[in-house]
């Protein structure tokens, strides 16, 4: 058995697997804001508020699958 994590409960398998691949998007989603950062003539305020925007999402994927019990 896996250490518990506090505030966390154990996931079973198939939500480990929807962890593992919103991780994978997350990174997807990242290389895609390095590519865009890099880009001369695009506004990087909007760039910057896409990735918050992205991250933000990401986080609540996440937290919908693990369904933390803490704040």
């Amino acid at each position: 058995m896996q250490p518990k994590i506090t505030g966390y409960r154990q996931l079973n398998e198939a939500e480990a697997a929807l962890m593992n691949e919103i991780k994978a998007r997350g990174v997807e989603l990242g290389e895609l804001v390095q590519k865009l950062r890099g880009t001369e003539g695009l506004d990087q305020r909007w760039v910057s508020i896409g990735a918050t925007d992205l991250q933000t999402g990401l986080m609540a994927l996440t937290r919908g699958v693990a369904q933390p019990t803490t704040f």
